[in-house]
């Protein structure tokens, strides 16, 4: 089997993203299945560049602009990814030498057709390595800029950030995006108890560790493959982050409840819900496409749960059959995903403020179809994992101004660097009686 080129690997799988908009998370996981021959030390180095470059791309383009004539957005995409991945190798990553990283850039933009940029790519990374040690940032004192650069965020996201929270708060959130994380995984309590997992997982090889937040939360790391792990096969354990785990515990489900989760895929809440409901009751999980609703089928498969299933159905339907029955609706809606961009870093280049606008009018649209499904005396908990105070705490506030029917009882912004979990948000709303 001929020999695989990582780094023009790694170059493919960023120009999907960047180039064709395609999500980074989906692009990795395809392409490690393709390559399962891969050696767990080439899956990590193609991992960490990739991610790597995605996460601190402004910072890149900062510096690769201070020592190229023709700027970074005027680059052609190819010659722009090789630039981009080599100057995250070379500041990141201490193992590989400067001079290999630049070498096997100007091979790999003389084998993707550009012969006669080689020099250029070659000028341009070997002027960046000699200043390595003393390139120039941006002012301290213009806050935004700083923080865009400084940790790779969009100044749009910087700024409305710092309109909601302190700067110090803020900083914490961009410095939890950039650092390393454990797996977090849901313990399936019905399968297997945390202690019998974490015993399972390391005769596997896994290290695992408590959560602080939830006893069946764990941290995983150390393993190469999820799909190869057979406590994963089996249906042991859900990757699920302990923030997005808070709203089973908030739904707080009793036995024989009939639960309608509106937005499931690819399952993970309504999982949970059924693990708590120990047998008992029904939870229809419930989405858009035949993709999002087979992915959800899957993970009913994996975990081998008896009182759940999954059914296509546009939330944006009133479902004249459900309407007054359910005693918990999970309104975990689509949203500008900002609180997840430690896992789904790409999110920020794609995100906009005309985007959440719409959003939020979706959100809205949505919450005034499905509040009819919550029987008197019944919940509604709704959720995402974004930091925005529109979609959030304003459209709590809409919601129950709208709909007078319904208390809110509480809600919660957590926080990365602040809270142990990503950037997340609940509201429970209960119906009167």
């Amino acid at each position: 089997m001929a020999a695989v080129d990582m780094r023009e690997l790694a170059m493919e799988v960023l120009l999907s993203v960047t180039r064709d908009g395609e999500y980074s998370h989906i692009v990795l996981r395809n392409v490690l299945e393709k390559y399962q021959f891969l050696t767990k030390q080439e899956r990590a180095f193609l991992t960490r560049i990739t991610e790597g470059t995605l996460e601190r791309m402004i910072e890149i383009d900062y510096i690769i602009n201070q020592f190229s004539k023709v700027k970074v957005n005027k680059m052609k995409p190819v010659i722009r990814t090789i630039l981009r991945s080599a100057v995250y190798q070379m500041k990141y990553m201490d193992s590989v030498p400067d001079s290999a990283v630049c070498n096997e850039a100007v091979k790999l933009a003389g084998k993707k057709g550009f012969r006669n940029l080689k020099g250029f790519v070659n000028g341009v990374l070997r002027n960046i390595a000699r200043n390595l040690d003393n390139l120039s940032m941006p002012d301290r004192k213009d806050t935004i800029e700083w923080l865009s650069v400084t940790y790779s965020m969009p100044e749009w996201i910087v700024k409305q950030w710092l309109s909601s929270y302190e700067e110090d708060t803020v900083e914490k959130m961009l410095q939890d995006f950039l650092k390393e994380k454990p797996t977090s995984v849901r313990c399936n309590l019905n399968r297997i108890s945390p202690e019998e997992l974490i015993q399972k997982l390391e005769r596997e090889g896994v290290r695992a560790e408590r959560q602080t937040l939830l006893p069946y939360a764990l941290w995983i790391s150390g393993y190469d493959y999820l799909e190869a792990l057979p406590s994963f096969r089996q249906g042991d354990f859900q990757v699920q982050d302990v923030s997005s785990m808070l709203v089973a515990e908030w739904a707080g489900p009793q036995e024989g409840d009939y639960i309608i989760d509106v937005c499931a895929a690819p399952g993970g809440k309504a999982l949970h819900l059924a693990d708590k409901l120990a047998g008992s009751g029904c939870v229809e999980a419930r989405d858009l496409t035949d993709y999002k609703v087979n992915l959800i089928q899957e993970n009913i498969r994996r975990t081998d749960a008896a009182n759940i299933r999954a059914v296509r159905w546009d939330a944006l339907v009133l479902d004249e059959n459900a309407v007054g029955k359910a005693d918990i609706v999970i309104a975990d809606l689509p949203c500008s995903g900002l609180g997840v961009l430690g896992r789904k870093t790409d999110l920020k280049y794609k995100m906009t403020e005309e985007t959440q606008k719409k959003l939020i009018k979706l959100q809205r649209e949505i919450l005034s179809t499905v509040q009819a499904y919550v029987k008197p005396g019944g919940k509604l908990i709704y959720s995402t994992c974004t930091i925005h105070r529109g979609e959030n705490e304003e459209n709590a506030a809409w919601f129950a101004a709208e709909y007078p029917q319904f208390e809110l009882k509480r809600q919660r912004q957590m926080l990365p660097g602040v809270d142990p979990c990503d950037g997340f948000y609940l509201a429970q709303f209960d119906r009167k009686e």
